[in-house]
C-alpha cells in the first residue's frame, strides 16, 4: 500500500483518558505520529516471533529519535502463550532494563500480545503509558481499541485482566499484505459482528464488498478497519467497563470463547471461533424471537464466505454449557447471551438449557 499522507482519524472519548485511533499505510516508518506521547528515557516494544523480523526493527528506528533507549521482546506467538508464564517476560525486561513509570510499552503485533501488553502497562508499578501497534486485522477492528486487557486461564477465556487504556492506537494497513490467509478471515469475523448488532447498511456493505475484502483491496480494508472502529469507539465511550450496552460486542463470543477453551487454546483461532458463535447465536437469537430463518441463512453465508467454519466442534452439550457458564457474562451460574432482537439491534440476556442445547445440536458436527 503507498504510503498516507493524511491517516483517518478516529476518536475515543473518555475524557482525561481519550485517546486517537490513526488509520492509514506505512504509519510504522512516520515519527510524527508518535509525538504526543509523554516523554521518557526508554521504550520497550513488545512483539513476538513471527512479527519481530518483518516490523520491528522498521518501528524501533522509528521511536529511536525520541527514546533513548527502545529494547525489543520477542514473546512465543500464538494463544497458548497468554498465560501467566510469558506475561512475566514483559515483566522479567521491564525490570532486566530498570524501566520506571515513565517507560512507555509498545504492543506491536495481534491480539495476543495487544492484550498481554496491556495487561503489564496497567501492573507494572501500577500502570505505565502504553501504545497499541495492531498488525493484524482482527487487532485493528477489535482487540486494539477500548481498553481490554487480559491473558487466559486453563479454565476460561481473558478471565484475569483489568480495563486500562492506551494513550495511542496506531493502525497501519500495510501490515496487513503480510498476514496469513487464515488470520485475515479471523479479522474479518470481528468485522462482520458490528454489522448484524449495530449497522445493516454496514452489514450491506460488508456483503457488497466481502470478496474485495478477502483479496485485501487496500480501500475496502481502509473502510472496514475505520467504520469498525467508529462503532466501538461510540459504544466504548458510553460504557468503558462493560457494564451494560458493551457487552454486545460480545456477539457469537460466549458459543466462541467456549470452543476456543473446550478444543484448546490456538487449536481455532479466536476469529474463526467468534465466526462460528455468530452462527449459534443466531440460531438462538431465532428461537428468541428476535430473527427470521431468512436472516440467521444470510448472516450464516456471509460468515461462510470469509473463509471461517459453520459449523462447531462436537465437545458435547453438557461440556458446552459448563464452559459458558464461567463465562465473564454469566451471573450467578446463568449464562447470558448477545443475542439479536432484532436486525441490527442486540442485547443480552438468558435463555433455557433445553433450548441452547437444541442450538448445540443444531450447530454442532456430528
Amino acid at each position: 500500500m503507498p504510503l498516507s499522507a493524511s491517516p483517518e482519524r478516529v476518536e475515543i472519548e473518555l475524557g482525561e483518558r481519550s485517546y486517537s485511533i490513526l488509520i492509514g499505510a506505512g504509519l510504522l516508518h512516520e515519527p510524527g505520529h508518535f509525538a504526543t506521547l509523554p516523554s521518557a528515557a526508554t521504550a520497550l516494544i513488545v512483539t513476538n516471533t513471527t512479527v519481530a523480523p518483518l516490523y520491528a526493527k522498521a518501528l524501533q528506528t522509528t521511536l529511536a529519535g525520541r527514546f533513548r533507549a527502545v529494547h525489543v521482546l520477542e514473546l512465543p506467538d500464538g494463544e497458548a502463550y497468554k498465560d501467566w508464564q510469558t506475561l512475566n517476560l514483559i515483566f522479567d525486561a521491564l525490570l532486566g532494563h530498570g524501566s520506571d513509570r515513565k517507560t512507555v510499552l509498545f504492543a506491536l503485533g495481534g491480539g495476543v500480545v495487544g492484550d498481554m501488553t496491556g495487561f503489564a502497562a496497567a501492573s507494572y508499578m501500577r500502570g505505565v503509558p502504553f501504545v497499541q501497534v495492531p498488525t493484524t486485522l482482527l487487532a485493528q477492528v477489535d482487540s486494539s481499541v477500548g481498553g481490554k486487557t487480559a491473558i487466559n486461564h486453563p479454565l476460561g477465556k481473558n478471565m484475569i485482566g483489568a480495563f486500562y487504556q492506551p494513550r495511542l492506537v496506531l493502525c497501519d494497513l500495510s501490515t496487513l499484505e503480510t498476514l496469513p490467509p487464515r488470520e485475515m478471515s479471523a479479522g474479518l469475523a470481528e468485522v462482520i459482528k458490528y454489522g448484524p448488532i449495530h449497522d445493516m447498511e454496514f452489514l450491506d456493505w460488508i456483503e457488497a464488498h466481502i470478496d474485495a475484502l478477502v483479496a485485501r483491496d487496500p480501500s475496502a480494508l481502509a473502510h472496514a478497519v475505520k467504520r469498525s472502529c467508529e462503532i466501538k469507539a461510540a459504544v466504548v465511550g458510553q460504557d468503558e467497563r462493560e457494564t451494560g450496552l458493551r457487552a454486545i460486542l460480545n456477539f457469537g463470543h460466549t458459543f466462541g470463547h467456549a470452543i476456543e477453551s473446550g478444543l484448546g487454546y490456538g487449536e481455532w483461532l479466536h476469529g474463526e471461533a467468534v465466526g462460528c458463535g455468530m452462527v449459534m447465536a443466531a440460531h438462538l437469537s431465532q428461537r428468541l424471537g428476535g430473527i427470521d430463518a431468512a436472516f440467521v441463512q444470510r448472516l450464516t453465508a456471509l460468515i461462510q464466505r470469509a473463509g471461517l467454519p459453520v459449523v462447531a466442534p462436537a465437545l458435547g452439550a453438557e461440556r458446552y454449557l459448563e464452559l459458558m457458564r464461567i463465562d465473564k457474562k454469566s451471573e450467578a451460574g446463568e449464562i447470558r447471551f448477545v443475542v439479536l432482537d432484532k436486525p441490527g439491534s442486540a442485547i443480552m440476556r438468558g435463555a433455557p438449557d433445553a433450548m441452547v442445547r437444541e442450538v448445540l445440536a443444531q450447530c454442532c458436527a456430528a
